[in-house]
């Protein structure tokens, strides 16, 4: 049990750091607080609330992943390196993506919503 109270600590400090210290996810924090009240609104049920609101957390999850990624290669190598590049902009693509399924889905709730599908 002390381990898993270790791990929640740790867990609970870096996304402390990550929101003192990161625009992007400072910005995913503010979006799933907005997600959450209106995921209620959107949603006509409760599987749907819940996959509303995943999708903005899996974007957090990425983007603390690539902020993790890019700081790790920034502390490996500060200067321009050609292929830290591409680590750090696949590491980005993957925001992306995960930023498409998050507009996919809220696209479909809200089009159920509304009555279009």
């Amino acid at each position: 049990m002390d381990a898993l109270i270790a791990a929640f600590k740790n867990s609970c400090a870096g996304l402390s750091h990550a929101l003192r210290t990161e625009r992007a996810v400072r910005q995913e924090a503010f979006a799933l607080a907005f997600a959450v009240p209106l995921a209620f609104v959107v949603s006509v049920g409760v599987w749907q609330f819940v996959a509303l609101v995943s999708v903005v957390l899996l974007v957090m999850a990425v983007e603390l992943l690539n902020t993790s990624i890019e700081k790790l290669c920034d502390h490996v190598t500060p200067q321009i390196h050609p292929t830290i590049k591409i680590v750090k902009d696949m590491g980005s693509a993957a925001v992306l993506c995960a930023l498409l399924i998050a507009g996919l889905v809220w696209l479909a709730a809200l089009a159920e919503r509304l009555g279009f599908a």
